[in-house]
């Protein structure tokens, strides 16, 4: 059941309806029904997984908080005879058994993600050392199921676990209460990947009806089916185009492919993005943001703090800090500043955790080798960044351009371009096809094709052209609303008529230009794969 659906917007219509019919202490069983309907719609074999990793990780979570609870309740009643290495001894052997506990819990559910995405992946190389070297009979391809969502989910229940080992959020009692933290319908199709802590007061909470609140609600979901039924889903048309017949289609239309995929990943993702939040605010619940104009950064690591955050920053809280400050990591950093010096031993440890990060971003996206040099190609960039700050401030120093406009902008459009150069691997799906068009971009003269009426045979029309350069600018104008503030809110300051004009008209857009395809036949969201 797709997000641009007519089946998605009537159980929408009935959900909303019954939420604020029935008593407000039942909301969140009924989000949750919903929730499990909304999956068992999608495949009724998918809700053995989310069951299993939800029953799983409630059950261990439960289990940490009992080893606490007797650990405290232990040290109370010995307070007394327990000497300072006593207690120091029981907490290191009551951690151990949380510890264990909690690999147990990551093993068990990342096992069963890696089962899931990745056997065939592996397989696959397999076959091909097999092929390299002729020896011995290739493997065969098994097959399984991957269910819709299945690395949001997973990333949202083991940051849960890991977060209750550490003691920052209490374990859930109720397993039906934390079956619906998993489980939350609108965030199942592509994130945000949100935390316990965050999500679950809003979550569980009481909300009587606000025709405010759902007011907001319903037009950052107008917003969102705007950017990706009128921008992405037509800009779609001329990507698949550009990027399927490659031998016909390279030099200046892998350049023309390059920005227009970027462009239709950020109205498809943010699309999404706009009506999961529009959806849980309808229904009273906060949502953590998930993009903050990330094609306004100004660098590399800049984007990816406004890309995507929530997946960001649960590869920073949840891998690359606890591998940079392990044992085995501090013991190679004092290793390598013994042995390349100060200055570049002390960088090894954040290059290494920065890779496995990476690595980890790749292949998170998707199993396949484009992923992968994809992540590592990021990881590259950064890199080469960080050890070039001392260069750029040097320059920033004699030519004192920073905070200019036009070298803002400079740096802006330097940034789009090496993300979308990067998504390249992500356009083509094929490592060597990947670099072989970026080469063609320099070598491939034909530039002056792009003027002579080649457009207009990529499947989109003048009228396709004319309606994605009016979203082009309203996505533009919109972004830079934002910067001092929610443009909802500046706009329920209008008086009504002015109001009703702005979302009346943004209403009629999306009815008369979306790119519904015959009988309707919306588009997938780029992120249902992951």
């Amino acid at each position: 059941m797709l997000f641009t659906s007519y089946g998605f917007i009537g159980f929408l219509a009935v959900l909303f309806l019954l939420y604020y019919l029935i008593p407000a202490k039942y909301q969140w069983m009924l989000l949750l029904a919903a929730s499990y309907l909304f999956y068992w719609f999608a495949n009724p074999v998918y809700l053995l997984y989310i069951c299993v990793t939800t029953v799983s990780t409630w059950f261990i979570g439960r289990r940490i908080e009992a080893v606490r609870s007797v650990q405290s309740a232990y040290l109370a009643e010995h307070k007394q005879e327990l000497d300072k290495e006593a207690k120091k001894s029981y907490k290191a052997l009551m951690k151990k058994k949380t510890w264990h506990l909690l690999l147990a819990c990551l093993f068990f559910n990342l096992g069963i993600l890696a089962v899931v995405k990745y056997t065939n992946f592996v397989i696959s190389n397999v076959n091909a050392v097999i092929y390299a070297i002729g020896a011995g009979q290739p493997l065969s391809f098994v097959n399984i199921i991957v269910p819709l969502g299945i690395s949001f989910y997973t990333f949202q229940a083991m940051g849960y676990i890991i977060d209750v080992y550490r003691g920052t959020v209490k374990a859930q009692d109720n397993l039906f209460r934390f079956a619906l933290f998993v489980s939350f319908f609108p965030q199942l199709v592509q994130g945000p990947i949100s935390r316990y802590g965050d999500l679950s007061e809003s979550l569980f909470a009481e909300h009587p009806r606000d025709w405010s609140t759902i007011s907001l609600g319903l037009q950052r979901m107008l917003w969102g089916y705007f950017k990706k039924l009128v921008i992405a889903d037509r800009m779609l048309i001329g990507v698949n185009t550009l990027i399927q017949n490659p031998d016909t289609y390279y030099g200046a239309y892998a350049f023309l492919g390059m920005l227009f995929y970027a462009l239709e990943l950020y109205a498809d993702f943010t699309g999404g993005i706009d009506i999961t939040i529009g959806i849980a605010q309808v229904l009273g619940v906060k949502v953590t943001e998930n993009f903050n104009r990330p094609y306004f950064s100004k660098s590399i690591k800049e984007y990816w703090n406004r890309w995507h955050m929530t997946m960001g920053s649960w590869f920073t809280d949840y891998i690359f800090y606890p591998i940079s400050v392990c044992k085995p990591m501090l013991k190679l950093s004092k290793a390598s500043r013994k042995a390349l010096g100060e200055t570049i031993g002390k960088r090894v440890p954040i290059y290494l955790s920065s890779f496995v990060v990476w690595f980890a971003t790749g292949i998170w996206h998707g199993a396949s080798w484009n992923f992968i040099a994809w992540g590592l190609g990021n990881w590259v960039v950064i890199m080469i960044s960080q050890e070039l700050e001392p260069l750029y401030q040097r320059f920033h120093n004699r030519f004192h351009v920073r905070g200019s406009f036009f070298f803002r902008l400079f740096q802006v459009i330097r940034t789009v371009l090496l993300m979308s150069c990067l998504r390249m691997f992500d356009c083509y799906r094929d490592v060597p096809l990947t670099f072989r068009m970026f080469g063609s971009m320099f070598t491939g003269g034909n530039w002056k094709e792009l003027l002579n009426g080649s457009l207009l045979q990529l499947g989109l029309t003048l009228t396709d052209y004319r309606i994605l350069f009016f979203g082009l600018v309203l996505l533009i104008a919109v972004s830079l609303i934002q910067r001092t503030g929610s443009v909802r809110e500046k706009i329920r300051k209008l008086p009504y008529w002015g109001r009703f004009l702005l979302w009346y008209g943004l209403f009629l857009c999306v009815l008369l230009m979306g790119a519904y395809g015959v009988g309707y036949d919306a588009s997938q969201f780029i992120y249902n794969q992951f």
